[in-house]
């Protein structure tokens, strides 16, 4: 970050008057100083929380070399513009658990407030299922690589099972660096500590543990049963808690499994109800109809009309309780809609013409053409016609016209100026 730097402030001594300690204290006598005021205003011991807070953070900026020598030459605010770390800060917890060790001098396994553990993200694995899967329900065994804690080491990384802070950075992984540019002109830069990448912690080579090479982490396999419940729907997420990527000072995230129906070839569904296509004769569509149906579950259900019924082209029938099984009330299913197309003959011939008449409704409630306007009439012929294909090339042929009109009236009109100059 580039800019005019802070004014110099030399006189801002407020950090060290929270520890009760001169600007000129050794390192050794601010961490005196702040295990003294940290164990007599901890919140667990009846202290003031606020208290606390300011002791820890004033312990964070003097115990960092190049956080102080920003601090004594410019100040508070100079930490609160840069990248030095004056505004929030580390968790007072935090920094008061790493000065322990990790645990606590009031005995037992550390403060009651202790480290605020972060969450581990959660893994989403998409699973693909068939209708079937979710109309009868079913349940699969998925085997999963992840990461998990070492076990030889506790996830330490170390044979002694010790952490040790990293002394470049104090624990915190961060270094700020400051270069002076120029009068009254400063660069302040944040970076990964360069001795422990980051970490916080440093290992040495003799005391990595052998299983983990120092990594506190090591894969292992893992094999979930997923059970698919009837009735599911697509995109449903089924989860499973806690058996994510394990990391150290870590909770544990989820492993996430999302439902993806793939398409069905005969049924549809939406909701809890089923869509099926079923294309019926000329025949069948006025005399009556029966077939066979191949269910989800594999049962054959016979669909018939009732006698003397007509169907209609585009027309749907229901059947009750043959939709899918609801979710977490699979002895409750929607409807079945069965959704018939008639497939009319291509032509009929005369014989075949003159069988339908004598049993289909007459012709006499159309009006019927005299001979006299037959001979005045001019004969047509009708045919076939593709109404999407006719529309889009309307569609075409007056975008055509158009742009024909605009381009006529462009040139016409500079035509008629020319003729105006003359």
């Amino acid at each position: 970050m580039f800019g005019r730097g802070p004014r110099r402030n030399t006189n801002d001594t407020k950090y060290y008057d929270v520890l009760g300690v001169q600007k000129s204290s050794s390192q050794e006598d601010i961490k005196k100083a702040y295990r003294k005021a940290a164990i007599k205003n901890h919140p667990d011991k009846g202290g003031d929380p606020e208290k606390f807070k300011e002791i820890s953070h004033a312990y964070e900026v003097l115990s960092d070399p190049e956080k102080r020598e920003i601090y004594d030459e410019y100040g508070e605010d100079a930490l609160k513009e840069g990248m030095g770390g004056g505004g929030g800060g580390h968790d007072p917890f935090d920094i008061f658990s790493s000065f322990f060790g990790g645990g606590s001098p009031f005995g037992g396994g550390g403060s009651s407030r202790g480290r605020r553990q972060r969450r581990g993200e959660d893994v989403v694995h998409p699973l693909k299922v068939s209708l079937e899967d979710l109309y009868n329900g079913t349940s699969k065994k998925l085997s999963l690589s992840r990461n998990v804690l070492c076990l030889k080491c506790k996830g330490k990384g170390s044979k002694s099972g010790a952490s040790p802070t990293c002394s470049g950075c104090q624990g915190s992984g961060m270094k700020v660096s400051i270069r002076q540019l120029g009068p009254s002109m400063i660069q302040q830069m944040q970076h990964a500590c360069n001795e422990c990448n980051g970490t916080g912690e440093t290992i040495s080579d003799r005391d990595r543990c052998p299983q983990c090479k120092g990594e506190k982490l090591v894969q292992a396999k893992k094999v979930l049963e997923v059970n698919v419940e009837k009735g599911m729907q697509n995109g449903q997420k089924i989860t499973f808690r806690g058996e994510a990527d394990e990391a150290p000072d870590t909770v544990t995230g989820d492993i996430v499994f999302v439902l993806q129906m793939k398409e069905h070839p005969k049924f549809k569904r939406k909701g809890d109800d089923l869509f099926v296509e079923h294309t019926l004769s000329l025949t069948e569509a006025l005399c009556g109809f029966q077939f066979v149906l191949t269910h989800l579950d594999n049962r054959q259900l016979l669909v018939k009309s009732q006698p003397g019924e007509v169907v209609k082209p585009d027309s749907f029938k229901a059947i009750n309780d043959e939709g899918m099984p609801m979710y977490q009330r699979p002895f409750m299913r929607g409807k079945l809609y069965v959704h018939f197309t008639v497939d009319f003959p291509v032509s009929l011939d005369p014989e075949q013409c003159k069988a339908l008449e004598t049993v289909l409704p007459s012709k006499s409630a159309t009006k019927k053409v005299s001979d006299t306007e037959m001979d005045e009439c001019e004969e047509t012929t009708l045919h076939d016609v593709n109404m999407e294909e006719e529309m889009r090339r309307k569609q075409q042929q007056q975008a055509q016209e158009a742009y024909d009109e605009d381009d006529e009236d462009m040139h016409g009109g500079a035509q008629r100026v020319q003729c105006a100059q003359q």
